[in-house]
């Protein structure tokens, strides 16, 4: 009993002081080292907060007006930005952030958002935030009109068709300066029901013109729900000087399955910087500090143009090669860098268009139309190098026409990728015309063998025109003629010849002096171009002095005829002769054998001719 009394006593003892311990200490005051420490973190931490919020800020959003029909990418402009910041939607809260860089963010706005008006924030990790007020509008497209059913009609089905409408665009810069050349993404969505084909978009000229494309976009397909973006280089109008909002109209034409038209006009609007038209002029502040404003200078870009085009053939023809020959200027304000030749027609598949970041890398230069010209010897790219502001240079590429060209005017369309000095990207496509002819396949000559002319004396020229083309030709007239010579007979009209048909011209030529003589064989037609054109050969043929025929001044020298030697009657041959006298027959003396002069038929008998019969000789 006494030890659990005494066990007591010690526990209670031990209790109390334990409890005077905490008591002690939960009174004893904070150190005066700690409550100096915090006003200083405090105080460091505002003036970075501070820091950081005065260079954070939101300048413009594009598009400032969008419809919640679908997705929509939203590119935010500005200073400061640094990665991890999110955009907020006012009275919406935060969107899918991208960051870009330090000046563009790009946020994604679901559908379906409230229609209204909208500020936009952006804030960084750090907490501080800028707001740019009334940013962005969203807009609800108009409801169907409820029209009354006519009585005893049944209900009309559901209209299913293609629906276009914008889903974003931008442009290179945050706000357009009058006269400068920009770079143009736009986004396209089908929100409709069906296909949408033949998708043609045309940029109308206004307060922005379109540059390279000619204004005109095909964008091919689009299926339901599906978009499609593509950039448009433009040029802004110097009338935009003193307006605060430019306006670019563009107009969709597309159709469906059933080939129904649709056309679609959008008015898309930029902010437009202001620019001073005077001298930089102070301003007053409350710390009486002038303050210059600044005048924008001029757009400084390289410009390449051809000036001039030419073939070293003097016609081209189906199957020819041929060598193009092309002088190009840079008639920018700046040089050009890393210039390559494209002929067909390309473009660059990376780096910048007018500064604005293009994803992938390479030049494609497969897309141009060869149907008609194709290189041969190498590819249809060129590597120039570079061209400085005002300079001229020259470069060629071997062509060779199609086999199957019909003759006519085709354009050739050549692009010019190059850089400037910032390692901005350019596209310059510029259009050539090559003629392309067919003349007639024909052959001109002799049909017969010639021999030589004579001086003064006529001579027949046994001439042909032959088709020798796989088709029928027109032609006008076929002639001869030449220098030192006077021709009869000469032209004659042709016409239509057959594929082998020929047409003869027999001429006559008197020629005028001896030696080799050119005929020119020429025939004329018309060309693919209703031109007169003639075809002409050249054939040689030699003339000769004709022969001279003089009697001699005295004559022709008379020959003396043999002389007869009469030989002596022999008493045998009196004796004969009395015997022939006696039978009546004649007896009369044998006269001498004549000299033989020929055959009397081989001359000319002018009168009768007394050839003398001779009889037989007797002899002893």
């Amino acid at each position: 009993m006494k030890q659990s009394l005494l066990q007591k006593v010690f526990l209670l003892f031990f209790l109390l002081l334990f409890v005077g311990g905490s008591l002690a200490s939960s009174l004893t005051p904070a150190p005066a080292v700690a409550q100096a420490d915090t006003p200083t973190a405090t105080a460091t931490a505002t003036a970075t907060a501070t820091t950081a919020a005065s260079a954070l800020a939101v300048t413009a959003v594009q598009p400032n007006s969008v419809s919640n029909l679908v997705d929509t990418e939203l590119v935010v402009t500005g200073s400061g930005f640094v990665d991890g910041a999110v955009v907020v939607l006012s009275g919406m809260g935060g969107l899918n952030t991208t960051f870009v860089s330090a000046s563009l963010l790009r946020a994604n706005l679901p559908a379906g958002t409230t229609p209204g008006g909208y500020s936009i924030a952006v804030i960084n990790p750090n907490a501080a935030s800028a707001t740019l007020p009334n940013a962005l509008t969203v807009t609800a497209p108009a409801g169907p009109t409820n029209t009354p059913a006519p009585t005893n009609t049944p209900a009309p089905t559901a209209f299913v068709r293609p629906l276009l409408v914008v889903n974003s665009y931008g442009a290179s810069s945050a706000e357009i300066a009058p006269g400068e050349n920009l770079a143009f993404e736009m986004t396209i969505a089908n929100a409709g029901q069906s296909r949408a084909s033949n998708v043609v978009v045309t940029f109308v000229a206004g307060n922005f013109t379109a540059r390279d494309t000619g204004g005109v976009q095909a964008l091919g397909i689009i299926d339901p729900g599906g978009t499609v973006r593509f950039w448009q280089p433009l040029a802004a109008s110097r009338d935009l000087a003193g307006q605060s909002i430019g306006t670019l109209e563009v107009k969709v034409d597309y159709t469906d399955v059933n080939g129904t038209t649709y056309s679609e006009t959008f008015a898309l609007t930029f902010p437009v910087k202001r620019v001073a038209t005077g001298g930089a002029a102070p301003t007053a502040t409350p710390t009486a500090t002038a303050t210059a404003t600044a005048t924008s200078g001029p757009i400084l870009r390289p410009q390449l143009l051809v000036t001039g085009y030419e073939v070293d053939q003097e016609q081209l023809e189906p199957g020819m090669g041929f060598t193009l020959n092309l002088t190009l200027q840079n008639q920018g304000n700046a040089d050009a860098v890393r210039v390559t030749m494209i002929l067909g027609g390309g473009s660059t598949t990376g780096g910048t268009v007018d500064g604005t970041p293009v994803p992938g890398g390479g030049l494609d230069g497969a897309s141009g139309d060869f149907g008609k010209f194709a290189p041969v010897g190498a590819s249809n790219v060129q590597t120039l190098g570079d061209l400085n502001q005002n300079d001229s240079l020259e470069t060629s590429m071997a062509l060779i026409v199609n086999a199957a060209t019909e003759p006519g005017a085709y354009p050739v369309k050549v692009t010019f990728v190059y850089t400037d000095a910032r390692n901005n990207s350019y596209e310059d496509d510029q259009v050539i015309t090559l003629l392309v002819f067919k003349r007639p396949s024909v052959e001109m000559n002799f049909y017969t063998p010639v021999f030589d002319f004579f001086v003064g004396q006529p001579g027949s020229l046994p001439l042909q025109l032959v088709n020798s083309g796989r088709g029928t030709a027109v032609f006008g007239n076929f002639s001869v003629n030449g220098e030192g010579a006077t021709f009869e007979n000469n032209s004659f009209f042709v016409g239509t010849l057959d594929p082998g048909g020929f047409f003869p011209l027999d001429a006559v030529i008197y020629p005028e002096m001896a030696g080799p003589l050119d005929l020119v064989l020429s025939v004329n037609y018309t060309d693919d171009f209703n031109q007169p054109q003639i075809l002409t050969k050249t054939l040689t043929i030699n003339v000769i002095d004709a022969p001279i025929f003089e009697e001699p001044i005295d004559g022709f020298p008379e020959e003396p005829f043999p002389e007869v030697v009469e030989e002596p009657e022999t008493f045998g041959q009196k004796v004969w002769r009395f015997v022939l006298g006696l039978l009546g027959l004649s007896s009369g003396v044998p006269q001498p054998a004549q000299p033989d002069f020929g055959v009397p038929s081989d001359f000319p008998i002018d009168g009768p001719v007394d050839v003398p019969v001779e009889g037989p000789v007797f002899g002893p």
